[in-house]
């Protein structure tokens, strides 16, 4: 992706303060990265993805530093969508490429072994529905916040006026149109980045019209399994 399309942003501290976003040297540090490697489209994407983690998460009974670690669950939402940005972008489809790129910025900035690997699964996981949140805690927080912030999935447990109030500070740029043409185009420059029957394969599908399906697989397998009779 371009770095062309990136948006510098003035008002990172502030808003950081009003929306009572983790400051910690690591936080800081992560969201500073965030901005200087994305698209305006790509970092609100990633921070309204934290927001509505901490509100749903709260919805649902769950309490910060409490029944889930909060640090891990800003760094895997603000670090999330690296692998569709030059800095993170690698061979692999782009969920993984994102991990790998936020654990080796992590393991620089000093974070344990731990937490790093709760932000791998975090972050290579977040597009698995049905897997990711039965990792742990702070990947399932992090799942359903990146997920509403796509697909709205769980959108109305959120308190009146919040999510307006997050859109008029950190606007859309029709992510999911934008995000999507983005993992096409990277699938299209590189085969590997979008492997049979993942998010990035189906993106490739909708928007380059070329797919490899499950049966393609089979019959090039050298297996010489035959096609049943209702096999169209």
């Amino acid at each position: 992706m371009s770095n062309q399309q990136h948006v510098p942003r003035t008002s990172d501290v502030s808003d950081s303060a009003r929306w009572g976003l983790p400051d910690s040297v690591i936080c800081s540090a992560a969201l500073r990265l965030l901005f200087d490697v994305s698209p305006a489209f790509l970092a609100n994407h990633c921070v309204r993805s934290y927001l509505f983690a901490r509100e749903l998460a709260a919805a649902k009974g769950l309490r910060s530093d409490v029944d889930y670690d909060d640090e891990p669950v800003f760094l895997a939402c603000i670090l999330h969508d690296l692998g569709v940005t030059e800095y993170g972008g690698g061979d692999q489809r782009f969920e993984v490429d994102g991990a790998d790129a936020a654990v080796r910025f992590l393991r620089e900035q000093g974070l344990d072994d731990e937490r790093v690997t709760t932000v791998w699964q975090s972050i290579a996981l977040h597009s698995s529905v049905g897997l990711a949140d039965r990792f742990g805690a702070e990947q399932a927080v992090s799942h359903f916040g990146i997920s509403l912030d796509i697909a709205g999935t769980g959108r109305e447990l959120l308190t009146p006026g919040f999510v307006e109030q997050v859109l008029d500070a950190w606007p859309r740029h029709d992510v999911g149109y934008a995000l999507a043409g983005a993992i096409a185009r990277d699938v299209q420059a590189n085969p590997m980045k979008g492997p049979p029957f993942t998010l990035p394969a189906h993106l490739h599908e909708l928007i380059n019209r070329t797919s490899i399906t499950f049966f393609d697989v089979v019959e090039n397998s050298g297996w010489g399994d035959q096609a049943l009779p209702w096999v169209g």
